[in-house]
């Protein structure tokens, strides 16, 4: 068996790219695409739409290795470029339509994008962007896509930028085009911004590797079967759509495509559609079981597919009822897709609505794609007892693992220890069973008095309280405790017409927590700052925080005080 080497026909580089030409065969004149309520495209046509558009992003001088940029709401545009773009070799950037246009501007050159597709309705988005570029850094050419540009004038007055429209490259593009394959299945595929909700976006690439691996890992433990049909809620800029643009390609689905959404929207959808699957934030699943425009169950069963913080008791039982049959994960852009997985049992099914929540709202297991996943001693290192109280920092091996920050080999380092374990940055504990328990960002945790207080763990206890819609706490100076916990809350709009007041919300935690946790300041919003993909920024309330200055409370102790 030494004499057994690996030869080309059994090392070809695993890649996502071969699961369109396969859709392309299987599912040829099946709908892949639905937009503004009609077909698309079919997946045969798809296929041949994405070469063309290869063939003219390679004649626009894109090279291996060179960045794509792509600024856009979840459009058909949208999905064809996670295949066109590889298929020139190049490596996709999709960025976040919400971004301010410095900060885009600071990722175009960060990322030396050298092509930008940009829709129509964010094209002033992307020019003010390129304004901040210095006069002798040439910005990246640029592409406009609109849903009909015969006759646009794709040249903008005040700049010479566009060479075309999106359209008008696959007209031209080469449907023979020989694309071009990875010669390794190591080489970059894409590189995705984090969200910069604690800190700076920094950039994570993943390998055609790891973006395969998650890809097909992700379809088998969410039970996707052959030809779902998928509603795009989730963004594709927010870790490629957890890598289904190339799941539904492998399964022969159909996208339904959408550029904006609200409740009422994405019922009729679901209802004319049929759809069958779908992932989004929590603040959408909140959306949806809110809704007035919802009120008896769906007539098919949907299922949803959440991360981020657990959903509270009160919506995932209303989500439920109405037909959504909800799954709740971990992930984070450093692995691509969802690698921490609620493995729901169905003996748990029998037990009550307070108790099935609990359990979903821990994250559960590792998936097939994380070889490992563990949550160790903060000082130590060492694996935390699994009793389901000592928290400690999550950490994970496997294919998922992204291969690095672009530019930043300190935070890479620091990230990706030598020890052979990446680290998350997110607090959690391990259960008796195995399940892990996310718990807070390592940078959202409170040390009051020298007590850890979870951010994660108040803010459950305020949603469950009938008025709060939404809730952030973050820590604010104490020059007493050192500090306390702030929470930023907004209230649902048809809530009762006496809206509860600061002390009342702090009366209400202090009967279902422990007295250092409860928030020591409450500020009511309309509404929360969020980035497209629905994550509260939490960064920018903490400055909110701390520019409050330090709190001066009168603390009893012992009959005296201080």
């Amino acid at each position: 068996m030494d004499q057994l080497k690996p030869n080309p026909a059994n090392s070809t580089p695993l890649t996502p790219l071969t699961l369109l030409e396969r859709a392309a065969i299987i599912y040829n004149d099946s709908p892949s695409i639905v937009y503004n309520g009609s077909i698309h495209s079919t997946w045969s046509q798809t296929h041949r739409r994405c070469l063309r558009l290869a063939s003219s992003i390679s004649s626009l001088g894109i090279r291996r290795r060179h960045v794509v940029s792509a600024l856009a709401p979840n459009i058909p545009a949208m999905y064809e470029l996670h295949f066109a773009v590889p298929f020139a070799g190049a490596v996709l950037s999709n960025l976040n339509i919400r971004l301010d246009p410095r900060t885009v501007a600071a990722l175009l050159r960060h990322s030396d994008s050298r092509l930008v597709f940009v829709d129509q309705q964010h094209k002033s988005l992307l020019l003010d962007a390129l304004s901040f570029f210095p006069p002798d850094l040439a910005p990246p050419l640029v592409v406009l896509i609109s849903d009909d540009d015969d006759g646009i004038d794709i040249v903008d007055s005040s700049s010479t930028v566009f060479v075309d429209t999106y359209e008008g490259l696959i007209r031209r593009g080469d449907p023979g085009f020989e694309w071009v394959r990875p010669e390794s299945e190591w080489d970059p595929i894409v590189l995705n911004y984090t969200s910069g909700t604690t800190s700076s976006p920094k950039g994570v690439v993943h390998s055609h590797r790891g973006a395969f691996v998650v890809t097909l890992d992700s379809l088998v433990d969410w039970s996707v079967p052959k030809q779902p049909v998928y509603l795009w809620t989730l963004p594709m800029f927010h870790s490629n759509g957890w890598s289904f643009p190339w799941g539904m390609a492998a399964v022969g689905g159909i996208n339904i495509c959408l550029s904006r959404f609200d409740a009422p929207t994405i019922y009729r959808l679901i209802a004319t559609h049929g759809v069958t699957h779908m992932c989004a934030a929590p603040v959408v699943l909140n959306m949806l079981s809110n809704s007035k425009s919802k009120t008896e169950p769906m007539r098919n069963p949907v299922h949803l597919l959440t991360g981020g913080s657990p959903p509270p008791a009160a919506v995932l039982s209303r989500a439920e009822s109405l037909g959504f049959l909800v799954s709740h994960g971990y992930g984070l852009t450093e692995a691509l897709g969802v690698i921490i997985s609620c493995a729901w049992k169905p003996r748990w099914n029998r037990f009550p609505a307070t108790e099935r929540a609990r359990l979903k709202a821990r994250q559960g297991v590792r998936t097939l794609s994380a070889t490992e996943a563990d949550v160790v001693d903060l000082e130590s290192g060492r694996s935390v007892r699994p009793d389901g109280s000592q928290i400690g920092e999550i950490v994970l091996r496997g294919a998922c693992v992204m291969m690095g920050y672009l530019k930043d080999p300190g935070a890479t380092s620091e990230s990706i220890n030598p020890n052979g374990w990446f680290y998350t940055g997110d607090l959690g504990v391990m259960h008796e069973d195995g399940y892990i328990e996310i718990k807070d960002r390592r940078k959202d945790v409170i040390i009051s008095g020298g007590e850890n207080v979870s951010s994660v763990e108040v803010e459950a206890v305020l949603y469950t309280h009938e008025a709060v819609n939404e809730a952030a706490v973050v820590a604010r100076p104490d020059e007493f405790w050192g500090e306390t916990a702030c929470a930023f809350v907004s209230l649902k709009k048809n809530g009762a017409e006496k809206k509860p007041t600061e002390k009342e919300i702090m009366e209400y935690c202090r009967e279902k927590m422990a007295k250092f946790m409860v928030p020591k300041t409450v500020v009511f919003r309309e509404e929360l700052p969020k980035t497209e993909t629905g994550k509260i920024v939490k960064h920018l309330l903490r400055k909110e925080a701390q520019a409050m200055g330090s709190l001066t409370v009168t603390v009893t102790v012992a009959g005296s005080r201080m």
